[in-house]
């Protein structure tokens, strides 16, 4: 009788144990942790602190803000976000991500907020001045990235040499040692390294796609998007969404 007592008293201690580290590695449902390329300047990127700043971050803090929520940034690989996203590993995907119909069967998108467009960018003193004038030559941009997507559904998808890259930053290095002709990128990014190092870059005329950003959220989770997108709109609303665009791109460029 008394081992009997003992032994069902080891298994209501292990029971609270086991418990107790269940609990204590739960996730607390009052985070939000939001996955990044923290080299997408302006949109979410490191600054000369190694802080994590940029569009989409202010954004994000501010929305959360509204939702009552903490909020944390997780750099990704961006070749990878969705299957993160889908993991439970991040339960946002913020940071200049574009609404595509491949992608709409993957996540839940809330409205996009941010016009876009792929573009060419080349050497300032590069003779390139068309889209056309790229037949033959070499081509970088970030791969699984809308630039991949946009190069493929264009004319140009057969007559380019093609290189992928991580990231842009890498992409742009290439193109500023002339390993590359071109790049093709997001318009605001582009617009942003040309705002850093003016004269280096110059924007190809004619752009490959037009495009919007918006904020993936993990399929079924239709809560999480619909407080995201009440947090957003009151945003709009009181002005806050244009006060964070402003201070990144100089103006109200937030989608109502």
């Amino acid at each position: 009788m008394r081992k009997q007592a003992i032994f069902l008293l080891l298994i209501s201690i292990c029971m609270i144990v086991v418990t107790g580290c269940s609990s204590s590695g739960s996730k607390d449902n009052n985070a939000i942790i939001v996955g990044i390329d923290d080299k997408f300047a302006p949109m979410g990127f490191r600054d000369d602190k190694n802080e994590i700043v940029g569009f989409d971050i202010d954004y994000a803090r501010a929305a959360a803000e509204k939702m009552g929520k903490e909020i944390t940034f997780q750099p990704i690989d961006w070749s990878s976000k969705e299957s993160e996203l889908n993991s439970g590993r991040i339960d946002l995907i913020w940071n200049g991500y574009t609404i595509t119909d491949e992608r709409k069967d993957k996540v839940l998108f809330t409205k996009p907020y941010l016009e876009n467009s792929q573009v060419a960018v080349t050497l300032a003193d590069s003779p390139i001045t068309k889209l056309d004038e790229l037949d033959g030559k070499n081509v970088g941009l970030q791969a699984l990235s809308s630039a991949a997507d946009a190069l493929a559904a264009s004319p140009l998808k057969d007559k380019v040499n093609a290189s992928e890259f991580p990231d842009n930053v890498l992409a742009l290095t290439d193109l500023k040692t002339k390993r590359l002709d071109a790049v093709i990128i997001d318009e605001v990014v582009a617009r942003y390294y040309m705002s850093k190092e003016e004269g280096t870059f110059k924007l190809l005329d004619e752009s490959l796609a037009p495009e919007q950003y918006g904020i993936g959220v993990k399929k079924g989770n239709e809560e999480l998007l619909n407080q995201l997108q009440k947090a957003l709109d009151e945003l709009n609303a009181d002005g806050t969404a244009a006060e964070i665009s402003t201070k990144w791109f100089g103006e109200d460029e937030v989608l109502k």
